[in-house]
């Protein structure tokens, strides 16, 4: 399995999802024009790693983090389909960069060695990887993140580009009470830069299972190295 490509979508999901991605393509149309931004945008914050990142990858690193490898069982959670551009400050989509996300299960847990895994889901892949095109574009089939002990819900992100360190942030979830008293959120003290990591997560119109979607833009502050 080719972890860095779009996977074909089961047959359980595939009209969802189908329609999702047709629509997401042709929004994207836009920005695939150089210099679409006249000014420099709003760069996303640089957040902690955190210490959950996997200490061990699982096999099985592709962009659908709801089914692990050929199994036919999903993870149990709300299904989201997550995605967004990889950009710089300008708003030209960054090619080749690798977006990374990691993220409890249903349960609160980590694909950690440190973490409970007796708990764990072992139907949610709770890592994976998507390499962005010339649109900058990333996608993700995962889970609405749960919030757990003193943490709000939320998504690690990496970005990972040629020559560059390794990038982190996080993604909020709006509307999530816990988000006032998150200390790692409100350790981004300008509100516009706090308030572009914090996403909604909206119903699919046009699924029929409740599924949900959320858009998450980067922004980086650098030039990429071609």
């Amino acid at each position: 399995m080719n972890p860095l490509t779009l996977l074909p979508a089961r047959t359980a999901f595939c009209h969802d999802r189908r329609t999702f991605l047709k629509r997401l393509s042709a929004s994207a149309a836009l920005f695939t024009v150089p210099g679409a931004f006249a000014e420099e945008l709003l760069r996303t914050p640089r957040q902690t790693e955190g210490p959950f990142y996997p200490d061990k990858l699982p096999l099985d690193t592709d962009n659908d983090l709801i089914i692990v490898n050929d199994s036919l069982t999903p993870a149990v959670g709300e299904i989201t389909h997550l995605s967004g551009r990889v950009l710089d400050g300008r708003g030209d989509p960054i090619r080749n960069a690798l977006v990374e996300i990691w993220q409890v299960d249903h349960n609160g847990i980590y694909l950690h060695s440190q973490d409970d895994l007796a708990k764990r889901d072992p139907n949610f892949q709770g890592f994976g990887r998507f390499l962005t095109g010339s649109t900058g574009e990333y996608y993700f089939r995962t889970l609405k993140p749960v919030a757990y002990g003193p943490r709000t819900r939320h998504i690690h992100f990496a970005i990972k580009m040629k020559a560059r360190d390794k990038w982190t942030t996080q993604l909020y979830v709006k509307g999530e009470p816990k988000n006032a008293q998150d200390g790692v959120l409100n350790g981004i003290k300008e509100p516009k830069a706090r308030a572009s990591v914090i996403v909604d997560f909206a119903p699919l119109k046009s699924s029929r299972a409740g599924e949900l979607a959320a858009k998450f833009d980067i922004v980086m502050g650098v030039t990429p190295v071609v």
